[in-house]
Formats: C-alpha cells, sequence, structure tokens
C-alpha cells in the first residue's frame, strides 16, 4: 500500500504565503514525476506544478514566479512554497506522485487534499 498524506493548507490574506507538503510512504521501489494539483469549486482539476525526479520543474502560466516546487528523493516528499497568494488560489491542493512498487508496476497516487484558501 501506498499513501500520500499533505500539509500545509489553511487560511491566508492576498500577498500572503503558505507552504504545502507532502510525504509519500508504503511499498514504494522509487518515485517518478511529483507533482501539485488543485480543484476550485465548479472547476475541473488542473496541474499547478510538476517535477521530474532528477528535479526539472514546470509551472502553470498563473503561478510562474509566485510558487516554487522542490522535492527530496530520500525523503519520499515534494513541497510547494507559495507567495504571492491570490484569491483565484483559492482551491483543494492535491498532492500527486508515480510511484514504482517492489513488483515494478508503476502508477499514480494521489494525497487526499488540503483547502487552501485566500481571503482578506
Amino acid at each position: 500500500q501506498v499513501q500520500l498524506v499533505e500539509s500545509g493548507g489553511g487560511l491566508v490574506q492576498p500577498g500572503g504565503s503558505l507552504r504545502l507538503s507532502c510525504a509519500a510512504s508504503g511499498n514504494i521501489f522509487f518515485i517518478n514525476d511529483m507533482g501539485w494539483y488543485r480543484q476550485a469549486p465548479g472547476k475541473q482539476r488542473e496541474l499547478v506544478a510538476g517535477i521530474t525526479r532528477g528535479g526539472t520543474a514546470n509551472y502553470a502560466d498563473s503561478v510562474k514566479a509566485r510558487f516554487t516546487i522542490s522535492r527530496d528523493n530520500a525523503k519520499n516528499t515534494v513541497n510547494l512554497q507559495m507567495n504571492s497568494l491570490r484569491p483565484e488560489d483559492t482551491a483543494v491542493y492535491y498532492c500527486q506522485a508515480h510511484i514504482v512498487d517492489y513488483t515494478r508496476r508503476g502508477r499514480d497516487h494521489w494525497g487526499q487534499g488540503t483547502q487552501v484558501t485566500v481571503s482578506s
């Protein structure tokens, strides 16, 4: 079994910062790509930022220069530093990881989601 556990969401004022963290545990041989997605009410889930095992990152245009994704392969963790937050960043944020288990099978796993609310 594999678990992804997120933390760090909450309520913040516009212009503020939050840091999301996600830790993977369980039957993990190694982890390929990791990422953060978000889903606002009435909207589809969208990619916010992704990062390869080698550390190459990509971002949605709406968060470039404001958000930074990072990972620690030794700890099986991925983080999202969010600065200059805007009300339109309000959403449930989900951690994603493509995990290969000890049977050498790989598939995407998802966290339970953490709420981020940007409001004054």
